[in-house]
């Protein structure tokens, strides 16, 4: 039998990475995947591979949304059915096209996704889950300090990587985009985080 071609291992590749943690992309999406990881192929391959910028933000994206249904917020989060779930992004305004993308027309149950670029968080943000990513206007501790004790899910980008206190943190595991999770944040923000997620995790802190 002949080998795969190239484009055929790549698209086993997304489709296992996604699968990971029960991703159904969306084709375009998917179509997006597979032509930025086609062209992410280096004549000299790095000692860590990387993968490229346009598909780590496109994974992270999808990743993004789809850790709501494993996470449990207070029941007083939401003051009525239909309010929408916000999912803020504070600093890195490029990684808002690929986000926008991965939640539209989706919800979490009644609660429709909603996305909003902060400058700043602040302790009034309003934020189900929050993106933090290459801030401007402060750092990432005064950012997690700002929703400390907040049923606010944090997510710290892989491109902070001495930053530390968040719920969740996105690493970059021999190529792939992995997560770390931080049990003993998340009790500090009044929220749980299901098993099945944390078995997903690369690693898991547990509560002091």
């Amino acid at each position: 039998m002949p080998p795969r071609s190239r484009r055929t291992r790549v698209r086993a590749r997304i489709a296992g990475l996604l699968a990971r943690l029960g991703v159904r992309t969306p084709s375009c999406l998917f179509a997006l995947l597979l032509a930025c990881a086609s062209c992410e192929a280096s004549p000299q391959p790095a000692p860590h591979p990387q993968p490229a910028v346009s598909l780590e933000y496109a994974v992270k994206a999808t990743y993004l949304y789809k850790l709501a249904p494993f996470v449990n917020w207070p029941p007083a989060t939401f003051e009525s059915p239909q309010q929408p779930f916000r999912i803020c992004v504070a600093g890195d305004a490029s990684f808002d096209a690929y986000l926008q993308q991965a939640v539209a027309g989706r919800s979490l149950g009644t609660h429709p996704f909603e996305v909003h670029r902060l400058e700043t968080l602040t302790p009034d943000s309003q934020c189900q889950i929050v993106f933090i990513s290459r801030l401007a206007s402060q750092t990432v501790q005064e950012a997690l300090e700002a929703v400390d004790g907040k049923p606010v899910l944090t997510v710290v980008d892989s491109t902070e990587p001495h930053a530390d206190g968040g719920i969740v943190k996105f690493v970059i595991d021999r190529g792939r985009v992995r997560f770390v999770i931080d049990t003993g944040a998340a009790a500090r923000n009044h929220i749980t985080i299901s098993s099945k997620l944390l078995n997903l995790a690369l690693a898991v802190r547990e509560a002091s």
